[in-house]
């Protein structure tokens, strides 16, 4: 079975808790992908009804609208009732790596403004210690942002602006990301969660700790669930 079939298994078992009535968040990746078109078909053939969706990013807006999903903003909706999103890496205790698809500001905003967090994801986003496969997303303002990247190789975060320096990536907030790799993992994501977020000029980071209530994961043998507590 493919990586594509395996997430697309996930994304839809997690479609089955959304119920007609709801606030939804719609994350953003290619897992996610799955959950939106999945939501618009029920959407369009009838099944659901009544809902609102608060896309976390502009790639995820548009296709949310393509099929016709009714679109809202945490202004006119503060509280969600459920929101769907992938991940880059869970660990055992369901603390996450997320920002690779380049949306974390928005995704952390719409995901901790919501009742219920289920991540889908395939098994090969699971690890025992966050940091170890990917990098992680840092969300930074363009103004002074090699200062940035100085101060984080102070501490041997090995960072490097995404998309390189000549052509940046920009986010849908009109900001940078830089990329902190850590080859033996993250030891105390609390501690850097913490550092990182009271650091002026750093918007956000990747790191979603204790956000998420359930991960759905898609393997060669099935779907297996993991949840809080």
């Amino acid at each position: 079975m493919n990586i594509e079939t395996l997430k697309k298994q996930a994304a839809e078992k997690a479609v089955e808790q959304v119920q007609s009535g709801m606030v939804l968040g719609l994350g953003t990746g290619s897992t996610t992908r799955y959950a939106v078109i999945k939501i618009g078909e029920l959407w369009q053939a009838g099944d659901l009804t009544d809902i609102v969706a608060l896309p976390t990013s502009v790639q995820t807006a548009e296709l949310a609208q393509t099929y016709g999903i009714p679109l809202t903003s945490l202004d006119q909706q503060p509280k969600l009732d459920l929101a769907i999103d992938g991940a880059d890496e869970v660990d055992p205790q369901l603390n996450l790596i997320k920002g690779h698809g380049g949306a974390l500001l928005r995704e952390k905003m719409v995901e901790s403004a919501a009742a219920r967090f289920i991540v889908v994801v395939d098994t090969s986003k699971i690890v025992t210690k966050l940091g170890t496969r990917y990098a992680l997303p840092i969300e930074v303002v363009k103004f002074g942002w090699k200062a940035q990247i100085q101060w984080l190789e102070s501490f041997g975060y090995h960072p490097e602006i995404r998309g390189g320096e000549q052509d940046p990536f920009v986010t849908d907030n009109g900001n940078y990301i830089i990329h902190c790799d850590f080859p033996d993992g993250i030891a105390d994501p609390a501690g850097l969660a913490d550092q990182l977020i009271n650091r002026v000029g750093v918007v956000e980071h990747g790191l979603f700790l204790n956000m998420a209530s359930e991960v759905i994961v898609a393997g060669e043998n099935g779907l297996s669930f993991l949840k809080r507590g």
